[in-house]
C-alpha cells in the first residue's frame, strides 16, 4: 500500500497506528470504510478539487458524559462552522455514515455557511432500549457526494441508563 494511502487511512478511524496491522481487523476496517477511503485518496491526489471546511465548535445537547434513558426522544445538536476561505455549495447536508444510528434519520440538509461563518446543526434522535455506551458518526456532504468534516456521538457522550 502506498504512503500517501496509509495516510488517508489513518484518517478514518484513530485506533488503527502506523504501521498498519494487517489482521483480519484492518480487513475489517478497510471494507467499512473502502468507499470514503478510495475517494479521499483522489481527492488528495486532485489538486483542482475544492473541498469545503468545517471545524466542530462544541456540542449543543446531549454533550460528553451526559445520560439518556432508554427510548426517548431527543435532539442532538452540533454547533459547526464553516473554517474554509470560500461559501460552502448549496444542497449541503449532513449524513449518518456508521456506529450507532439512533432512530431513522439518516440525513439532514444544512444551509450553506459563509467563509468562518458558525450555525448549529440538529438531528432528531431516539436513545436505545439497552442500557449501554453508543456511537455513531455523521459527516457533512455535497450534494456531489464530496465528504468533508466528522461529527461523532462519543462513546463516552451517550450513555444509556437503565430506568
Amino acid at each position: 500500500m502506498s504512503q500517501p494511502l496509509e495516510r488517508v487511512f489513518l484518517c478514518f478511524d484513530s485506533s488503527f497506528k502506523y504501521p498498519f496491522d494487517r489482521t483480519e481487523g484492518f480487513c475489517l476496517f478497510i471494507y467499512r470504510n473502502l468507499q470514503a477511503a478510495i475517494g479521499a485518496y483522489y481527492d488528495f491526489e486532485s489538486p483542482n478539487i475544492s473541498v469545503p471546511s468545517m471545524s466542530f465548535v462544541e456540542d449543543v445537547t446531549i454533550g460528553e458524559g451526559e445520560s439518556i434513558p432508554p427510548d426517548t426522544q431527543f435532539v442532538k445538536t452540533w454547533r459547526i462552522q464553516n473554517s474554509g476561505s470560500e461559501a460552502w455549495p448549496p444542497g449541503v447536508c449532513l449524513k449518518y455514515v456508521g456506529g450507532d444510528q439512533f432512530g431513522h434519520v439518516n440525513m439532514v440538509m444544512v444551509r450553506s455557511l459563509e467563509p468562518q461563518e458558525i450555525a448549529d446543526v440538529s438531528v432528531q434522535m431516539c436513545s436505545p432500549s439497552r442500557a449501554g455506551m453508543y456511537q455513531g458518526q455523521w459527516r457533512m456532504c455535497t450534494a456531489t457526494g464530496l465528504y468533508y468534516g466528522v461529527l461523532s456521538i462519543l462513546t463516552a457522550g451517550l450513555v444509556i441508563t437503565s430506568s
